[in-house]
């Protein structure tokens, strides 16, 4: 067996992974990841968020062909299978790899690809596919293993017609119905995607109003524009049993209602990945999620051993996940660059899409904070006119005596990086970080971005 000595190894290559091993590689650790595929990119890049919003592109490109009436002397609508699609991100995914591959080669970080799991607090074993067995001998390992669809015991995933957020990718048709049980971010974007291609979707929620943490109106107008483009939204309903048929699948809930379709995609919850990883060699217990506990600093109970992205849970997002190992790797090589990351904006690549960051308005009248609300309208301005994307608005929450920006929510064209305006003056100090910004500020035009002006205007003259 061949025993190799690093300052650190990262379990896995996702974001969180990726973000932890360069960090420590630049700080002169020598640095080694390991990961369960034969290519770089977690779960991320392969299954999840880059595929996903690859296909949310192209869906929405044919949309526009579709619905734009220039487009009529370059031919009738058209519809693209599911197959068609998926081949745009397979495109992107391939670049993804290269890009990242290159990421670790220029670092001079090594990479063992295998199953990992701990033989001690400072030793992982790898089990390559070959079936060689190599140890790895670490001063600190950070856990980076992501995390699956969750997959209860009583629901069929073998059944040809019955699939999660993972194996989707794997369709080879274009269903004429489709059951997407669960309404969370994942479900909502593949009930955008799926009717975007002309499949009707049933779309299963156990609340009783899609995505609570949003903001209400921001939900609202999620559901009214899902449900305009033949997406069925049933609130308030639970799954009793799956029934997998020759030619489809049957959806029994618990209030006596039957649904039959084409095929069913479960996005109900996720899992850590860390049912392989032999925990309990370490004293480290993941809950019933396989997720694993960690302080500020991202330290597990273990003092070496840190966890970072989605097996540690929220807010399970790419964007965080990376920042999440790279204040990680900050602990471990103690910089001065760690930080807990906590202003994270949501970004839900819907169609339209919608992003936000701070309070919403349900939060801020809880909390009893005198608040004001500015608007700007998508289909007033100019940019979005020139782009035929009237859908949408942003909308800033404010402080109605000392101006300070409170939450900026917004649902549209561009929306996920509109917000980004409002995340860094938010995070200014004094008159920086008032609605006043926005008026004192020239912005281009026509750009999206000048909706902050629009919504400041907007808001001051509600005050009295």
């Amino acid at each position: 067996m061949a025993v190799y000595n690093y300052d650190v190894v990262v379990l896995g290559s996702g974001p969180a992974g990726e973000g932890a091993a360069m960090s420590a590689a630049k700080s002169g650790r020598k640095v080694a990841v390991v990961d369960s595929r034969k290519l770089v990119g977690g779960n991320c890049t392969h299954l999840g968020t880059i595929p996903s919003k690859a296909l949310r592109h192209s869906v929405r490109q044919i949309l526009q062909f579709n619905t734009n009436p220039m487009f009529r002397q370059i031919g009738e609508p058209r519809w693209f299978s599911f197959p068609d699609v998926l081949k745009s991100a397979e495109n992107v995914i391939a670049k993804q790899v290269a890009s990242r591959t290159g990421y670790y080669a220029r670092n001079r970080i090594d990479m063992f690809f295998g199953t990992a799991s701990f033989a001690d607090a400072n030793t992982i074993e790898v089990l390559a596919n070959n079936g060689v067995v190599e140890r790895l001998v670490a001063k600190q390992i950070v856990i980076a293993t992501g995390s699956r669809p969750y997959r209860p015991a009583d629901v069929d995933f073998s059944h040809p017609r019955i699939y999660d957020s993972d194996t989707i990718l794997t369709l080879s048709h274009t269903p004429r119905r489709m059951i997407i049980y669960g309404a969370g971010v994942i479900g909502c974007e593949y009930a955008s995607i799926f009717s975007g291609l002309g499949v009707l979707v049933d779309l299963i929620d156990n609340r009783d109003q899609l995505l609570s943490f949003l903001d209400d109106e921001i939900s609202d107008a999620l559901s009214y524009h899902l449900r305009n483009n033949n997406v069925l939204i049933r609130h308030n309903e639970e799954y009793e049993r799956i029934e997998g048929l020759d030619h489809g699948v049957v959806l029994h809930l618990k209030s006596g209602k039957k649904i039959k379709a084409d095929a069913l995609l479960w996005c109900n919850g996720r899992t850590g990945n860390t049912d392989k990883l032999a925990l309990e060699n370490v004293g480290i217990e993941a809950n019933s999620r396989g997720q694993i506990a960690v302080d500020q600093q991202y330290r597990t109970d273990v003092p070496n051993i840190y966890a970072a992205g989605d097996v540690i849970g929220w807010p399970s997002l790419a964007s965080a996940a990376y920042d999440q190992g790279r204040s990680a790797a900050g602990s471990i090589v103690e910089d001065g660059s760690w930080h807990f990351v906590d202003d994270v904006p949501t970004g839900i690549y819907t169609i339209p899409e919608i992003s936000s960051i701070g309070k919403n308005e349900q939060e801020l009248t809880k909390e009893r904070i005198p608040y004001e609300v500015g608007k700007a309208f998508f289909k007033s301005m100019a940019r979005a006119q020139i782009s035929n994307e009237p859908v949408g608005m942003l909308k800033i929450l404010f402080h109605r005596e000392t101006l300070q920006i409170l939450g900026v929510h917004c649902f549209g064209y561009q929306a996920s990086e509109i917000v980004h305006i409002g995340q860094a003056i938010m995070n200014q100090k004094g008159e920086a970080n008032t609605i006043k910004y926005f008026i004192n500020t020239t912005f281009n035009y026509p750009t999206m971005a000048e909706a902050y002006r629009v919504a400041a205007f907007d808001g001051l003259n509600r005050l009295f």
